[in-house]
């Protein structure tokens, strides 16, 4: 039986009284709460079609974009959207309701609705893993829940069900999303509370539209043997990346426990593998199970270990992966090995993930390393060359462990080795994945590290008995001290790459901050043997033992506290047996142990009236230390003729504030929108699902302009949604419409409600993760108060400077002193008992070089402690209690995310039109692309602009430009090699192919290439008959045309930023010169036209006045012949004609004679009066 709470022992009354009185007599400020009604926010997750249904919850795992919208947003024509824009939506709702205790949820959602409450959804995506793929970005959207009445039938007039829904946001690169609820101030008091909704990549639709897992099949029956009497085993995962999460280790079963909500809910699925494994005389197998022994979660990778064999299963991440595909099978990868143990790397590095795969048998001595990237797994067999027992020339040895350190890029092994006498020893040996010689050196008897090879290096022996520490809380281990008869036996290794501690663990435990010098902590008893750790990599760390025991220690520290069982944990269930509580029973096992956002959580199997329960519940440690502080330091006092039960407060302050904190967002870099819902026209408040369509539009709108601002060009304005924010300008005739209800569709949309928010304040807390660029710093005070609660003083006793520094003192740690810098100051507040600490944390200037925004950061870490506050202060919270005293934050160094470089295209245009006097833009007028002219001095300036912010000045720094690309249109842009970069930018060049040239004289330091600041003398253009811009052939009558693609980086060359901006833009050059050839034959030609066309025209004037004459006289004389011949033919009878026809033309004749006889008359004057004008001619 290994059960995760005591068993429950006979009640005893004296003893549950104590308890209850060491609870109610405490320091009220350890103990006192406030009465509060205990409320709890639910959430869950529905398809869009499904809002308003009740009792339904789904999956996550339908990531296309509904495109449904547009009958809703073409009916609002006078509302601030974009009849041309095609609204899309996301494909889930989030649906928020809570509950009280002693009333019904309905009850309670519909009294917080009438007094004002309104859920506010803070929903926070997680960045991906491969940077290279995706943009690193901390983004937030902050949503405000819509009232919507249930669909159910209701007897009531105006509501019986209710609930709040916003739209579930999705983005591209995120898998793992954060919700974060909390109340508007108004109605009933409701703890924050946070959730965990995360894409199921390992589920499919059915032809029944049921849902399947694609790993195998889930099974609905928890069997109480899966459970009972089973030892609980370490859930390994990479922190903050990982959306489903995995658990094998259920006996005899290929089954594994899988969640996508952190255990909030969960299922067992059995897997589909084949677990055909059979022994060989390399790999021999003394049994054989089906248990599922280790397994690895990672971003959308599952891997298992079975026996000696390994799978992994790829998930279907749309939002990931180029495809949609994922590996419909799980995949059996190192089938011709033999596995003997899977470690796994909490930490993810330079855009990928890994795991290792320990051997055994014929390649015993060897690491598989594996990486997962985009979803495609690889493994590579380490060392290359030979094996560590090779190169540490040993006979018989075994890789117990393996830590991968990303920042040194090299392993720590953990090796077990015999020597010739049957010895068993071990050593930390570290191996270089950078480098790796074929020539091994010889092993060097002195003080480590003992270099091997250019590979290995032996970086420390374990000693091989437990020290005595003698009394002492740790030791440290120089090989002078003395040891105990109990041997040392190492499991396993464990690395914190923010504190860059080391721990090695087995029946004792040791840390060092450098892999050498290891310090020995004595309160771990040498009795017990750790099974596994776990840590939340901000200072807090779990043991659990192979008895089940549980252990704590807080990082920086040395003292070790048992949890379970202890004092503190009997008094912590005797007082959840007061409330009833569920989740605790006399009959339970732990199943495993695992922090989430910093807070120690267990799944426990319980049993209860023979049935069987799986429960997710949170371990109190700050409570259990608290309980434990109480019941080993109390002492009755004497007052009067009564004994007074009192407590010993240790703790050295009696309060404990940050204060002059500066604005989170400058140093956490997390970007937040605001989406508010719109305000529906309906006296009572309640949505429509018309309404609620339409706030998922505008999410999903606002979201795409965030996605869609990266642009080269900067805007006029440094914000992603001022293109939407110009209908702000007639925000008051929306106003109008909606306070006369008038609103189409009864949707008010206020365009205040969608925008991005730059002024965040501080909460009294530090952020979550500092960033430290080149140089900058992090300032803050702590505000230390002596007195209160203190038993040391008297609160009306004024303390001296010299006793205030004895009594409280602050120091900080930092990981890597040679990266960053605190200084800290102190001012003592002799009227007030306090010390205000003046903090200073600076970047050094000195451990990173020039990176791209937010990509191979340097973590570290700076650890805040007040001396002797360590497991002795806390602060009572209406969450409970608080540990004080001990505050650890990440720090990563380099370029921090969501700064980036932009062509400030206005200051260009400006500045340009009044150095060159004037400024001609192209012919066809392009505004999101101006031209400039070849002629002019071209004076290019940038932008620095902090999306995180809102922050845009002037780039002051150097940069080096270069032209990559270009072609005589859009469509025939090139990009040009690497000699041809060369040959088109460098002043060094002499075969005439120059694009550009400056007046500056500074250069790169091999002078290849010229470096510009805003201070340059400017750009000219050159065009040489070698550069591609040469001779452009015109295709229209205007001036050649050329679009330039340009590339800025200030990498090398600029001294002032961690940051390696780069900027690759379009430029266009209008107004190119011909070259000589070509313009004199274009010369030659026109003038050739154009005198071909002169003498055309002038032998045109001399011949017309001839032409007419001749033209003239030759119509006259055509018109002779034909009214002569005419007259001939009517003047003619037809003698041979019929009597009918003869009939006929005499009467035609009667009836024309008249005009005929006219016609010949007048032939007959006209030779007449020709005649008699000749004369005149002649």
């Amino acid at each position: 039986m290994y059960p995760a709470g005591p068993a429950w022992p006979k009640l005893r009354v004296l003893r549950a009284m104590w308890a209850l009185l060491a609870v109610l007599l405490a320091p009220g400020r350890l103990w006192a709460k406030e009465d509060i009604q205990e409320c709890i926010w639910h959430v869950v997750l529905i398809k869009f079609e499904a809002v308003g249904e009740e009792g339904r919850s789904d999956r996550f795992f339908d990531l296309e974009p509904l495109e449904t919208l547009d009958s809703v947003f073409s009916l609002l024509v006078d509302a601030p959207t974009d009849q041309n824009e095609k609204y899309l939506g996301f494909p889930y709702y989030l649906k928020i309701n809570y509950s009280c205790g002693g009333e019904s949820s309905e009850a309670q959602v519909r009294k917080g609705h009438l007094t004002g409450l309104k859920p506010l959804v803070l929903v926070t995506f997680q960045s991906p893993v491969n940077f290279h793929r995706w943009k690193i970005e901390q983004l937030q959207i902050q949503m405000e829940g819509a009232p919507f009445r249930s669909k159910e039938r209701c007897n009531a007039e105006e509501v019986c069900a209710m609930s709040w829904y916003t739209p579930m946001p999705i983005k591209n690169g995120s898998v793992v999303m954060y919700v974060d609820v909390s109340s508007n101030g108004l109605g009933p008091f409701i703890q924050n509370k946070r959730f965990h909704v995360n894409i199921n990549g390992f589920l499919q639709k059915q032809q029944d539209n049921t849902l399947q897992f694609t790993v195998g099949n889930e099974i609905f029956n928890l069997i109480p043997r899966y459970f009972i009497n089973v030892p609980s085993r370490p859930l390994w995962h990479t922190v903050g990346q990982t959306p489903v999460l995995i658990l094998g280790g259920i006996p005899d079963e290929k089954s594994v426990l899988l969640t996508d909500t952190s255990f909030t809910d969960f299922f067992l699925v059995e897997l589909n593998i084949d677990s055909c494994w059979v022994g060989s005389f390399y790999c021999p197998q003394a049994s054989f199970t089906a248990t599922i022994y280790d397994a690895i979660a990672t971003e959308s990778t599952l891997f298992i270990r079975q026996n000696q064999l390994v799978y992994y299963f790829t998930g279907t991440y749309v939002t990931l992966h180029e495809s949609n595909q994922g590996s419909g099978s799980w995949v059996r990868v190192l089938a011709n090995e033999c596995i003997k143990k899977l470690c796994p790397v909490y930490a993810h590095s330079n855009g990928s993930e890994y795991v290792m795969a320990l051997t055994t048998g014929k390649r015993e001595g060897y690491v598989h390393f594996g990486t997962i990237t985009d979803g495609r797994v690889s493994f590579e067999l380490l060392p290359r060359q030979r094996s560590v027992c090779e190169g540490l020339q040993v006979m018989n040895c075994s890789i117990i462990w393996a830590v991968f350190i990303a920042g040194d890029y090299n392993l720590l092994l953990l090796v077990q080795m015999e020597d010739p006498t049957t010895r068993k020893y071990f050593q930390v040996v570290s191996y270089d994945l950078g480098f790796e010689s074929s020539e091994p050196q010889e092993v060097l008897p002195c003080s480590p590290p003992v270099v091997v090879g250019n590979y290995l290096a032996i970086l420390y022996t374990i000693p091989e008995f437990i020290p005595d520490a003698r009394g002492l809380e740790f030791l440290m281990l120089l090989g002078t001290e003395s040891h105990t008869t109990f041997l040392m036996v190492p499991k396993g290794m464990f690395y914190n790459q923010y504190s860059n501690l080391l721990y090695i663990w087995g029946n004792f435990l040791l840390q060092s901050y450098n892999y050498e010098n290891f310090i020995y902590l004595a309160d771990f008893p040498k009795e017990q043997s750790i099974k596994y750790l776990v840590n939340s990599f901000r200072g807090d760390m779990a043991i659990v033992t192979e008895t089940e025991e549980i252990w704590y220690l807080l990082e920086g520290s040395y003292r070790m506290y048992k949890l379970f069982p202890s004092r503190g944990w009997e008094v912590h269930i005797n007082l959840q047996v007061m409330h009833q509580s569920s989740v605790y029973t006399p009959n339970e096992t732990m199943v495993t142990l695992f922090y989430e956002d910093t807070k120690l959580y267990q799944l426990v199997y319980l049993m209860k009236n023979q049935q069987g329960q799986l429960v997710k519940r949170h371990v109190p440690v700050e409570q259990l230390l608290m309980y434990q502080q109480l019941s080993n330091h109390y002492f009755f006092e004497r007052q009067g003729s009564h004994l007074t039960l009192s407590f010993t407060n240790f703790c050295p302050f009696s309060v404990m504030r940050l204060r002059d904190l500066p604005n989170p967002q400058v140093y956490s870099r997390q970007e937040r929108y605001q989406a508010r819902p719109p305000r529906v026209v309906e006296p009572s408040g309640f949505h429509s699902e018309n309404s609620l369509a339409v706030y998922q539009g505008l999410v999903y709108y606002l979201l795409c302009l965030h996605s869609e601002y990266h642009k080269p060009y900067a805007d006029p304005v440094h914000d992603s949604t001022w293109r939407w924010s110009n209908k702000k300008q007639d925000q008051d005739y929306y106003f109008y419409l909606a306070s006369n209800s008038q609103s189409p569709g009864n949707v008010y949309i206020d365009m205040a409600s969608y925008e991005k928010i730059y002024d965040l304040k501080a909460d009294y807390e530090l952020p979550e993760r500092i960033f430290l660029d080149k140089g900058t710093s992090y300032v803050f005070s702590v505000f230390l108060s002596v007195g209160g609660q203190s038993l040391e003083f008297t609160p009306e006793r004024v303390l001296t400077s010299e006793e205030l520094k004895s009594t409280v003192d602050l120091g900080v740690v930092l990981a890597d002193p040679g990266c960053i810098e605190a200084v800290v100051r102190q001012k003592f507040l002799i009227n007030r008992n306090s010390v205000l600490f003046r903090v200073t944390l600076s970047d050094k200037r000195s451990c990173f070089d020039q990176g791209l925004s937010g990509h191979h950061l340097l973590e570290t870490s700076m650890l805040l402690k007040v001396a002797g506050a360590v497991g002795h202060c806390f602060q009572n919270t209406h969450q409970g209690p608080r540990m004080q005293g001990n505050l650890m934050v990440p720090v990563l160094i380099g370029c921090p995310p969501g700064k980036r470089l932009a062509f400030d295209i206005t200051y260009t245009l400006q500045y340009n039109r009044l150095q060159n006097k004037h400024y001609f833009d192209c012919v066809r007028v392009d505004p999101e692309m101006p031209c400039f002219l070849f002629r002019d001095v071209f004076y290019p300036f940038f932008l620095i602009q902090d999306l995180v912010t809102g922050d845009s000045g002037s780039f002051q720094g150097s940069y080096v430009l270069k032209v990559v690309g270009g072609g005589p249109t859009l469509d025939t842009i090139r990009e040009y090699s690497e000699e041809e970069i060369y040959r088109f930018n460098s002043p060094l060049d002499k075969t005439h192919s120059l694009i550009w040239t400056t007046k500056n004289t500074t250069t790169t330091k091999d002078s290849a290439f010229n470096i510009m600041s805003h201070q340059s003398l400017g750009i000219e253009w050159l065009c040489l008959e070698n550069s591609p811009c040469y001779d452009t052939i015109p295709h229209t009558i205007f001036a050649p045309e050329f679009f330039f693609k340009v590339l800025v980086s200030n990498r090398g060359v600029d001294k002032s930023t961690y940051c390696d901006y780069q900027l690759i833009f379009l430029l266009h050059i209008h107004g190119l010169p011909l070259s000589a050839k070509r313009a004199f034959f274009i010369l030659m030609v026109s003038s050739s036209v154009f005198i071909g066309l002169v003498t055309l025209y002038i032998i045109f004037c001399l011949l017309l006045p001839v032409m007419v004459k001749a033209w003239n006289s030759l119509r006259w004389k055509i018109n002779n012949i034909i009214m002569s011949e005419s007259y001939y033919t009517y003047t003619s009878p037809s003698r041979n004609c019929s009597g009918t026809s003869e009939t006929r033309s005499t009467v035609s004749s009667r009836v024309g004679s008249s005009d005929s006889s006219k016609v010949a008359e007048a032939n007959q004057r006209a030779p007449e009066q020709t005649w008699k004008k000749k004369p005149l001619v002649t």
